[in-house]
């Protein structure tokens, strides 16, 4: 089993990484996109959520904290996470047969203040250009 499958989680990580994804496309698609696909699954990894704003896909990166610190979980999508998401991304395009579309790399992140039932969201919008052997262009 890969190190990145979901089922080599606790539970509750599970659990929380699936409550905050939920919130966050209700969050999406608030705003008008379109939720095309939740934890696509390929052999590199795993595309939290991938959604159509506009004319443009849209790959989402969702990060949780429970802590104060909302920069925090945006900071972790380092440059070998970013990387990892583009080889996903190009995939996913690859597989849909989508590559001449314009896309782009998103980043939500969750903050959930303790007793409350809806998080604070941080939507960083084009958070990171394409990284690695293989470029995507907007």
């Amino acid at each position: 089993m890969p190190p990145s499958s979901p089922t080599r989680k606790p539970w509750w990580r599970r659990w929380f990484g699936d409550r905050s994804e939920r919130a966050a496309a209700r969050f999406l698609r608030r705003l008008g996109y379109r939720i095309l696909a939740r934890n696509y699954v390929c052999p590199y990894g795993e595309l939290d959520l991938v959604a159509l704003d506009g004319r443009c896909l849209v790959f989402v990166e969702v990060r949780s904290t429970g802590s104060d610190d909302i920069e925090r979980p945006a900071a972790s999508v380092d440059q070998a996470k970013q990387h990892r998401l583009t080889r996903l991304a190009l995939h996913y395009l690859h597989e849909h047969h989508l590559l001449a579309c314009a896309a782009r790399f998103d980043v939500l992140a969750l903050r959930w203040p303790e007793g409350q039932r809806r998080p604070h969201i941080v939507h960083y919008r084009q958070a990171f250009e394409a990284v690695g052997r293989f470029q995507m262009y907007r």
